[in-house]
C-alpha cells in the first residue's frame, strides 16, 4: 500500500465531488488548508449536474434553510466569475394562476424572508414581463435573489478551477474504508487530521446508520430540455401554484392549505406524482423544464410517460408558448429526509455532511461553511 507522505497526506479529505464535496473543498482551500478530494467516477454524474442549476433563496423553510441559500446565494455570485461558470439569468417570478396562490405569495412578503421581494399585480407584471403576463394570470411574486447557471458544465468547471488553486483530486477511486485520520481506496491510503465525507444518494456504502436515523430514503425526479419558439427570452426563472405546496416556506404559511385543497380537485395527478414547475433558460435559448418526485428505498428505471406530459402540460398553461419540442429527457436521484441536511460526527475527526433534500446547490456552500468552519446558521 502508498505511504508517499508528499502524495498523500493533507489537512483535509473530501469523500465526493458533487456540489457539495466541492463546497467543502473551497472551504477549506480558503482557510489555507491543502485539500484532497476522493470520487468513485471518472466526472461528477449524480444529482449535482442533472437539477436546474437553479440557486433557489425564496421558497426556501423560514430559518436554517433559508439563511444558508441567501449565504450560498452570495458565494455562487462571488465564485462564478473566478471560475468561468456562467450566470444564465436572475431573479424569480411565481406566477399567480388562482385565486387562492395570490394570499399565499402576499404573506411571504410579510415575513423576514420576504425583505426586497414584491408583488407585481398584472399591470406591474405587464410592465416588467409582459411575455409572463397572461391573461389568467392573477399576479407574481418576484425575487431578485435567484441565480442560475448550468449544471451539468457549472460543477466540472468548479472542480477544475479549484485543481487550479491547489485542490488534490483522485478521480475514479472508490472509497473503500473511512477510519479516523485515514481513507482507504484499492491500493492507497490517503492521510488526513479531518475527514469530510459527502456521498450525495448513496446512503448505504458509508455510515449507513446516520442516514437511517434521519429517515433517509432516495427522492427520483425526472427534467426536460425543451426548445421553444425562436428569439423566446424568459428573463428569470419561473414558478407555479402547483411550487406552493412544495416548498416549505410557502406550504407553511397559512394560506397554503386552502390552495392544496384547491389544487387537490384540479391537479390531483400533478400532486400524485409530486410534479411542481420550475423554468429555467440556457444560454442556447432552450428551457430546462421539471420537475416529478417519486420516492423509495430504491428506484425503479423506469419512468411513466404521463409524467412528462403533467409537466408539459402545467409549463403550457403557465407559460402559453405555442409549439415547442422536448431535446433531452433525464431523471436524478437524490436523498431525502427528515430535515432539509445534517452534519454528524461519525468517528473521531470525521464529518459525515448529507444535503437530505433537493437544496444542495442552494445551500451546499454554507453548510461546508458550518462543517469546516463551526459558524452555525441561524434557525
Amino acid at each position: 500500500m502508498s505511504t508517499d507522505s508528499s502524495n498523500n497526506k493533507s489537512d483535509l479529505i473530501v469523500v465526493g465531488s458533487g456540489i457539495v464535496g466541492m463546497a467543502c473543498a473551497l472551504v477549506a482551500i480558503e482557510q489555507g488548508l491543502s485539500v484532497q478530494v476522493v470520487e468513485r467516477d471518472p466526472v461528477c454524474t449524480g444529482a449535482s449536474i442533472r437539477n436546474f442549476g437553479f440557486v433557489t433563496v425564496t421558497g426556501q423553510g423560514s430559518g436554517a434553510t433559508w439563511n444558508r441559500a441567501r449565504r450560498s446565494r452570495d458565494i455562487w455570485a462571488h465564485v462564478a466569475p473566478q471560475a468561468g461558470i456562467a450566470v444564465e439569468h436572475a431573479g424569480l417570478y411565481v406566477l399567480a394562476q388562482r385565486l387562492e396562490a395570490e394570499p399565499v405569495l402576499r404573506e411571504l412578503l410579510n415575513t423576514a424572508q420576504g425583505l426586497h421581494l414584491e408583488w407585481l399585480d398584472p399591470e406591474a407584471l405587464h410592465q416588467r414581463a409582459p411575455h409572463l403576463a397572461h391573461a389568467h394570470i392573477r399576479g407574481a411574486l418576484y425575487s431578485p435573489h435567484e441565480l442560475r447557471v448550468e449544471a451539468r458544465y457549472a460543477v466540472e468547471k468548479l472542480r477544475l478551477w479549484l485543481q487550479s488553486r491547489g485542490v488534490r483530486f483522485h478521480m475514479g477511486q472508490s472509497v473503500r474504508q473511512v477510519e479516523s485520520g485515514s481513507v482507504r481506496l484499492g491500493q492507497q491510503e490517503l492521510q488526513a487530521e479531518r475527514i469530510v465525507v459527502c456521498p450525495g444518494p448513496d446512503i448505504r456504502s458509508l455510515f449507513p446508520e446516520a442516514f437511517a436515523a434521519y429517515q433517509t430514503r432516495l427522492c427520483q425526479l425526472q427534467m426536460l430540455r425543451v426548445r421553444p419558439p425562436a428569439g423566446y427570452q424568459l428573463g428569470a426563472a419561473v414558478m407555479s401554484d402547483l411550487s406552493l405546496v412544495r416548498y416549505r416556506g410557502y406550504s407553511e404559511l397559512p394560506g397554503a392549505q386552502r390552495l392544496e385543497d384547491r389544487l387537490r380537485l384540479e391537479t390531483p395527478r400533478e400532486l400524485q406524482h409530486g410534479i411542481h414547475l420550475i423554468v429555467v433558460q440556457n444560454a442556447d435559448g432552450s428551457l430546462v423544464v421539471g420537475d416529478s418526485h417519486q420516492y423509495g428505498d430504491s428506484m425503479p428505471p423506469f419512468v411513466p410517460a404521463e409524467m412528462e406530459e403533467l409537466i408539459l402540460q402545467e409549463m403550457q398553461r403557465l407559460l402559453c408558448l405555442g409549439h415547442c419540442h422536448v431535446e433531452e429527457r433525464w431523471t436524478g436521484i437524490y436523498p431525502s429526509g427528515s430535515q432539509d441536511a445534517f452534519i454528524e460526527t461519525v468517528l473521531p475527526g470525521v464529518q459525515l455532511l448529507s444535503v437530505i433534500s433537493g437544496t444542495g446547490m442552494s445551500t451546499a456552500f454554507a453548510l461546508a461553511e458550518e462543517c469546516l468552519m463551526g459558524e452555525r446558521i441561524a434557525t
